[in-house]
Order: structure tokens, then sequence, then C-alpha cells
């Protein structure tokens, strides 16, 4: 005897990924043509940043496509935990793109190069608008959805990252320091792994069936086990199926017998309106007899 209940798919961003990857993409080509033609390799770098940006993209675009695939006899679920991945293998990216430009940072400091403090403040200042506008396409969607928060966070870093280049390159232009574009790029991918470090931890531990940060699971325990009629709650699981679904499967012992759809579609409502969880499982038992899991949940102090 179960109940099942959601809410709508989460809103399609799959124009705001075609246009910051065109719009990245476009200005890859800017980056790399204006970095030969002052031979900078802080442009060359950022576009070989920007261009992990690109596919950083194309990883949250396609874990958002694959995520709205229909259930079928293979894969029950669908394929709702490919965004959980594109999360995961996004902040990856970033993080290694990080590491690249920090060491690039750090081998630059001790031997500083002249720039072309000029392109390069106006290359960067391109880069700002373009990232900025990229981060603002998936603002409205990063604090319901881990895989978009992904995509935003990447551009909004992106956008920081050449925030810093220009602030790097006016200095530059003003002192004639070699050393302070080095510097600004170190001190941003230290800020951006910091930041990144929170989707990284995030997105692995859903990877394991994690109960969801958003999730108190005592306070789901107390909210079934004070349902009238409800006498014990065991075999209590809260799991994410996705970056924006949240699922449950639990058993209510209840001896005074079934307590009928109205019950359990009340209950689903107040699990969704409470605690954001859409897809719950629920079984009801007549008696005592624990016929679920070997290892059930037990909280603490429970």
């Amino acid at each position: 005897m179960h109940s099942h209940g959601r809410v709508n798919a989460p809103d399609n961003f799959s124009r705001a990924f075609a246009t910051g990857i065109a719009l990245n993409v476009g200005f890859v080509a800017v980056e790399v043509i204006y970095g030969l033609q002052v031979d900078s390799l802080a442009l060359l770098a950022d576009a070989g940043h920007n261009l992990s940006d690109v596919a950083g993209l194309v990883l949250a675009w396609a874990g958002a496509v694959a995520g709205r695939f229909a259930p079928d006899h293979r894969h029950t679920y669908g394929w709702r935990r490919a965004s959980i991945l594109a999360a995961f293998a996004n902040a990856i990216l970033l993080l290694v793109a990080m590491g690249s430009l920090g060491w690039e940072a750090i081998a630059r400091l001790n031997a500083p190069r002249p720039t072309g403090g000029l392109t390069i403040i106006v290359v960067a200042a391109i880069g700002v608008v373009v990232n900025g506008a990229t981060a603002a396409l998936f603002a409205s969607g990063r604090s319901t959805d881990l895989n978009i928060r992904g995509a935003f966070l990447h551009m909004a870093a992106d956008a920081l990252v050449s925030l810093g280049v220009v602030a790097a390159g006016a200095l530059y232009l003003w002192t004639g320091w070699g050393w302070l574009d080095p510097l600004a790029g170190l001190a941003i991918a230290v800020v951006i792994v910091i930041g990144t470090w929170k989707l990284f931890r995030q997105s692995l531990h859903l990877m394991f069936d994690g109960v969801p940060d958003s999730i108190d699971l005592e306070a789901v325990q107390d909210h079934l086990r004070s349902q009238p009629g409800v006498a014990d709650v065991h075999d209590l699981h809260v799991w994410a199926m996705s970056t924006s679904d949240i699922a449950l499967s639990v058993h209510l012992v209840m001896p005074g017998g079934h307590p009928g759809d109205a019950f359990l579609e009340a209950l689903a409502r107040a699990l969704h309106d409470r605690f954001a969880i859409n897809h719950p499982t629920i079984q009801i038992e007549f008696g005592g007899l624990d016929h679920g899991c070997v290892q059930p949940f037990h909280p603490a102090g429970g």
C-alpha cells in the first residue's frame, strides 16, 4: 500500500544553456585572437579556462536534458540522477581549472612577464559582461537545483576572474609591476576553490544517496509520527532523485487499519509543502512486524 506524489518538473533552462555556450565560444575566440596578438599568456590561459566553461555548460545541459527523459522498464526513475552527476563533474572541472590557474600564477610570480595592459583590460572587461550575463541566465534556478547552481557558480566565478584581470591590468598600467597579474590570479583561484568546495561536497554526498542538506531527517520522522493513528515509524529513507527532486520511503505502523486514500494524499501534500519532498512512498502496516530494511534509520537519542 503506497502513496506516490510529485510536483512539476524544474524549469527548462535549455535556452539559457544554448545562449551561454554560444556567448562563451565567441569570447574564447576573441581571447585567443588578441592573446596571440599581444603575446599575453594571461589571455591565452583565460581562454583555455573559458573553454572549460563551455565544457561545464555542456555537461550541465546534458544532465538537465537527461533528467527529463521518461522512465522505462530499464530505468524506472528515468535519468534524473544525471543532473547530480553533471553537478559533480562541473565541480571537478572547475576545481581542476582553478588548480591549473593557480599553478600558472605561482610560476609567473617567480618570472613576471610584460603584458599588453590596455588590450588585456578591454578583453577582460568583455569577459566580465559575457560571463556575468551568462550567470544571470541561471540565477533564478540556483537555489532549487544543484545542477543549475553549478552552472551559475561556474559562470559567476568566471566573471570574477575576468574582473580580477581587469583590475590587475589597470594596476599594471599604473605601476608597471609585473607580479600584479599572477598575484590577482592566484587570489581569485583560492576564492573560487573555497566557493566550489561546497558544490563538490554536496554533489558527492547526493551521488551516494545522502540525505539532502535541506532535510532534517528527525523533523521528518517526528512529523510522520505525529499523524493520527500512527503508532510507529520505521524504514525511513530520504534521498535525492535528481538535483531538484527529493524522494522518501517509509513504513507507518497503524494498528487501527488502513487510513484511506485521503490520509495518504494529505500526508504527501504536507511532506511536499513542509519539506519539499515530492516523491513519497508510504507503506501502511497494521502490526509491529518489520518487513523492511535490515538496517533501519535510528535518530540520535531515539
